[in-house]
């Protein structure tokens, strides 16, 4: 396979840029604060922008528009459910978490909010929420080197081998160098990328196919049922789809951009510019799938890599239609959505084990300095590790991602959101909430009962425990309560 040198181009300049701006944040980080939260120093715009990014995978990109490719815009409903979750996070937590975050001891991780939030002595909760970030995120870390190597792999021509450790290796350098605001402005890049290339390339495929009403036609007549909402769905695959948007309360790495805005107040500015940018996103992955469809019916001759693999609608389109300079631009949007998510994923996973276990328990009064020196060599064995994982492609470890945003969205989603609405939640609900969530995920996986997606359940079972345990126990301290109290006064004053 030849290797288009404007393609070529254009990648390398992209991966440099992202590397010079992780050399620019390294200047700007003095301590451990500044390297897993940026100081809280985020405006609303790079907090809105980095918590999309950092959301958006390749599935935005590949998952997403492949998906409405091969089935029609049934597909869609799951873009519906993230949609409705992420507004609800952003109007609901967001604000509050970064404010209740900040009164109990400035908390840095998600572990270290519960441990003061619920006054856990004993640090269980430190521990297993720690362990299931490790858990999940590293699993998600590989499966994002498998897709950074799946790009170079088919944009490249190169082996499977070399691609892994090309799509991985600036993502990795930049991550490890610049921590979170390295992480936080190279998102901000990277949102940007995708929305331009979301937005332009289903614009040129309908111009390509003759219209607007032409490309309907086209798509019609191959097949009526791709115009229906509903083909192939009932009421559960519906609420099942819908219940993506449940993921958004427990997803660590999205949280970690609320905690790090500049102030509560920015977060009102943010949700609008956060939810502009994801309604647009998902819009333009839908119509790359959808339109994509009268596209290759009308070029089926062109069509022999798409049939075979419907993930792979948007490079094909970007490849056929763009001049390669272009084509090399939007191809780098995969690359950014990977990138993103991966980065802050490798960087959740290092504040685990540096903030919640390495200084919780090894090294109390660790310096500064070597926490952020032992974060980022957590970065990197973390990666290595998520490098191992992806090593095989077909590894069967991989098929836990599909899961992983539901455990997540049930073992933490629950807590979070009672956890910052609640004052009388008390460690026992939290920890029960925690166990019962996951728990019910990984149990109801595995028997698949009546077809809901296992985060539905989850996340009922869970909030349930949180209250029942909350009231079955003693009510938390009367410092607990006026620190709760505290912090929602100030949010409420915004």
């Amino acid at each position: 396979m030849s290797v288009s040198t404007p393609m070529l181009v254009t990648f390398v300049i992209y991966i440099l840029g992202m590397v010079l701006i992780g050399l620019a944040a390294y200047r700007s980080t003095k301590n451990f604060d500044d390297y897993i939260l940026g100081g809280r120093s985020l405006g609303s715009f790079v907090t809105a922008l980095s918590a999309g990014a950092s959301d958006m995978s390749g599935w935005l990109l590949m998952g997403l528009p492949g998906a409405i490719f091969l089935s029609g815009i049934s597909e869609s409903w799951i873009a519906i459910g993230l949609t409705i979750g992420a507004w609800l996070n952003w109007k609901i937590v967001a604000g509050r978490l970064r404010v209740q975050t900040e009164h109990h001891d400035n908390a840095l991780t998600l572990p270290d909010f519960f441990t003061s939030r619920f006054e856990d002595n004993s640090k269980i909760l430190r521990v297993i929420s720690a362990l299931v970030i490790l858990i999940f995120f590293t699993i998600y870390c590989a499966s994002g080197v498998v897709a950074g190597a799946r790009l170079f792999e088919s944009t490249f021509g190169m082996s499977y081998e070399t691609a892994l450790w090309a799509g991985a290796a600036a993502t990795i350098l930049y991550t490890l160098i610049g921590g979170f605001l390295a992480v936080s402005w190279t998102d901000t890049v990277q949102a940007s990328l995708m929305i331009f290339a979301l937005i332009l390339t289903p614009v040129i495929v309908i111009v390509a196919v003759g219209g607007l009403d032409s490309s309907l036609a086209v798509i019609e007549a191959k097949s009526i049922e791709n115009l229906n909402m509903l083909k192939g769905l009932n009421f559960v695959a519906v609420i099942s789809l819908l219940g993506w948007g449940l993921g958004y309360f427990g997803q660590p790495h999205i949280l970690a951009r609320f905690m790090a805005a500049d102030s509560h107040r920015s977060i009102r500015t943010a949700r609008r510019i956060g939810m502009a940018w994801m309604v647009l996103c998902l819009a333009g992955a839908v119509a790359v799938g959808f339109f994509g469809i009268a596209y290759f019916q009308n070029h089926p001759e062109q069509a022999a890599n798409v049939s075979g693999n419907g993930e792979r609608v948007f490079i094909e389109l970007a490849r056929i239609l763009f001049n390669p300079w272009i084509a090399g631009i939007l191809l780098s949007a995969i690359l950014a959505a990977v990138m993103s998510t991966l980065s802050c994923q490798l960087l959740v996973c290092s504040s685990a084990l540096t903030e919640d276990l390495y200084k919780g328990f090894l090294r109390k009064n660790a310096s500064q300095k070597e926490l952020v020196w032992f974060g980022r060599a957590m970065v990197l064995l973390v990666a290595l590790i998520a490098i191992a994982l992806a090593s095989n492609p077909d590894n069967r470890v991989l098929g836990l991602v599909s899961y992983a945003w539901a455990g997540f969205g049930a073992a933490f989603g629950p807590v979070v959101l009672f956890g910052v609405c609640w004052k009388r939640m008390t460690r026992n609900g939290a920890l029960a909430g925690m166990i019962i969530g996951a728990a019910t995920v990984l149990i109801w996986k595995q028997y698949g009962w009546l077809g809901l997606y296992e985060i539905i359940p989850g996340f009922a079972f869970s909030s349930i425990a949180i209250v029942v345990f909350s009231l079955l126990g003693r009510a938390p301290s009367a410092a607990a309560q006026q620190r709760f109290a505290a912090a929602e006064a100030e949010y409420l004053a915004k």
